[in-house]
């Protein structure tokens, strides 16, 4: 390698630390405005109407739902990091819904780029991906609202026809079979053990599909990890 080409690389290099202390920056500075903002209402509703909580009920209501809560932040954390990238995650822990829409949406986009969130590329691609479907998702709520404004008085009955209303139970699977496909075809031998126990839990134990359906997302990835280093070490895969 020439110094003309070592020169080049370390001049390459610099924005990208510059970027990422950026996304580092801002991240953490947009975080703290959502939190102080999704404190803000109770504690507003509470000097405007001049009411405060039942202490005693909102501290058993915390006991019974803040462990589970805090045990899976931490969990997504190390779970949606690693497929998101840095500003990726920043971006999507800040607007939300992340595992019905960004985690897809980014994951398709670096599959159809051919990157992977840990490369620079994947970095860029998956934040201007998550960027993108939340304006797309915000725009198309409110043209929604704007459009059922005149539908307002009949929209429930609409919603819970028979007919209809299955339809909308079958959104995520759908999106997320979908996406299976693609990643499972690739490595179809790493995915036998997490997707069967998945299956087994999921049927055996009804209740996981309304109440810990949450948990089991970080839970599956933690499977899907140890089954792979297991695999690999006993050189099943390569």
């Amino acid at each position: 390698m020439t110094n003309e080409n070592k020169t080049f690389e370390m001049k390459e290099l610099k924005p990208t630390s510059t970027y990422m202390d950026n996304v580092h920056k801002w991240g953490r500075i947009w975080g703290v405005i959502m939190l102080v903002l999704i404190l803000a209402y109770p504690i507003l509703s509470c000097l405007i109407f001049g009411v405060l909580p039942d202490w005693n009920a909102l501290l058993k209501g915390l006991l019974a739902t803040l462990p589970m809560y805090w045990a899976v932040g931490l969990i997504e954390i190390f779970t949606y990091v690693p497929m998101l990238g840095v500003g990726g995650s920043y971006l999507s822990f800040v607007t939300g819904n992340i595992s019905n829409l960004k985690l897809p949406c980014a994951l398709d986009a670096m599959e159809r780029a051919g990157y992977k969130a840990s490369s620079e590329e994947g970095e860029v691609i998956s934040t201007i991906s998550i960027a993108v479907s939340s304006i797309v998702t915000t725009a198309i709520i409110l043209i929604g609202v704007i459009l059922l404004i005149p539908f307002r008085e009949e929209l429930p009955k609409i919603l819970n026809n028979e007919i209809i209303a299955p339809a909308f139970d079958q959104i995520l699977p759908a999106l997320f079979g979908a996406l299976g496909v693609v990643f499972i075809s690739k490595a179809p031998k790493l995915a036998i053990v997490p997707v069967s126990l998945m299956l087994i839990l999921f049927i055996a134990i009804p209740a996981l599909n309304q109440s810990t359906v949450g948990i089991m997302v970080p839970v599956g990835v933690v499977v899907s990890i140890l089954t792979a280093f297991i695999m690999y070490k006993k050189k099943w895969i390569k």
